[in-house]
């Protein structure tokens, strides 16, 4: 996560514009998890092209690989970022 704090972030996307990204593993405790989400989402949001207009992302789910997902609230996490 030192390159994803540092700025650095890989991710795909598919054919029908989902972003799939590794954020952690389910040893990894609750705080490293928010904080590997919230670097991630910082980084993604930040990368929206000055040109594009409307909203860059419009929902998050976080999900673990045959789990069912967890709709994360967007706003709330960018307010956290920005504090």
């Amino acid at each position: 996560m030192k390159e994803v704090k540092a700025g650095r972030v890989e991710y795909k996307i598919d054919k029908t514009a989902n972003m799939h990204v590794p954020v952690g593993k389910v040893s990894f405790d609750a705080d490293k998890l928010s904080d590997n989400v919230k670097a991630l989402i910082d980084a993604v949001l930040k990368s929206k092209p000055s040109s594009s207009k409307g909203a860059f992302v419009l929902t998050c789910t976080l999900t673990a690989t045959m789990s069912p997902g967890i709709p994360l609230d967007l706003k709330a996490i960018q307010q956290t970022v920005s504090e």
